[in-house]
């Protein structure tokens, strides 16, 4: 068992679920059972606080001195949210950090999602060592992203919203993961929206490295193959346990 000082509480709020776990912080694994509740329907700030404090009172932490990280879909700035990705649209310009730390008693690190999970590749996984800019995806119902520069955050880079240039449609509803499911592309014919998406991205960033996120990480080997870039692409080593322990890092700075 990790000591206090290397422990922290991540708490991952998505759009479906939300999950929990006590992260040790030196390893970058977790050390409790991971805990998770559906997110209750329409999302709405008191409900969903309800379901964290659910989470938290399973996980048995009652003590404020462990610190405590929670991963939201939306931008955050100053802990105030300023979109809504699959929750209400009451988060638009809410107050969310200082509602939780009412709510919970005690202080909270509050962040955006890809954000989050761009910082437990970088600290523990894929992107660990790595000099320059980190560019992380997360291909899923969207696209979210996450840039680091030399193990710092760049927060709320929102990629997933670059627009496409006559189309009408930004590139998450182009290449997102959904966009694959929905149109009942194959490997192939996705790989090719993806080819556009990252070489685009490529130009405007010249990163260093590419990570990709998201559920869909688990079949890399199933069209990372297929896309012809400069910048080395890998998959995340965290997947769905990656907001829990990239929240639990940043609740200590």
């Amino acid at each position: 068992m990790a000591t206090e000082i290397t422990r922290a509480v991540g708490v991952d709020i998505g759009g479906t679920g939300i999950k929990a776990a006590i992260v040790d912080l030196a390893e970058g694994t977790l050390l409790s059972d991971r805990i998770k509740v559906a997110t209750p329907a329409g999302a709405q700030p008191k409900d969903v606080l309800a379901a964290v404090q659910e989470v938290l009172g399973r996980l048995e932490i009652d003590d404020a001195s462990v610190p405590l990280g929670v991963a939201f879909p939306a931008i955050v700035k100053d802990g105030r949210t300023l979109s809504a990705a699959n929750v209400s649209d009451k988060w638009i310009g809410f107050e969310a950090e200082k509602f939780f730390e009412k709510g919970l008693g005690r202080d909270i690190h509050f962040a955006n999602d890809a954000d989050v999970a761009g910082i437990a590749e970088v600290r523990f996984g894929a992107a660990k060592d790595v000099n320059g800019l980190t560019i992380l995806t997360t291909l899923g119902t969207g696209i979210g992203s996450a840039l680091i520069y030399n193990g710092v955050l760049v927060p709320n880079s929102e990629l997933g919203h670059v627009q496409r240039a006559k189309h009408g449609k930004d590139a998450e509803a182009f290449a997102a993961y959904s966009a694959m499911e929905r149109e009942s592309l194959s490997w192939e014919d996705w790989a090719a929206r993806l080819q556009w998406y990252y070489s685009y991205i490529e130009f405007l960033f010249s990163p260093d490295l590419f990570v990709v996120g998201g559920g869909v990480s688990k079949h890399s080997d199933k069209f990372l193959h297929l896309l012809d870039l400069r910048t080395p692409i890998v998959p995340a080593v965290h997947r769905n346990n990656a907001g829990i322990i990239g929240a639990a890092a940043l609740a200590l700075g």
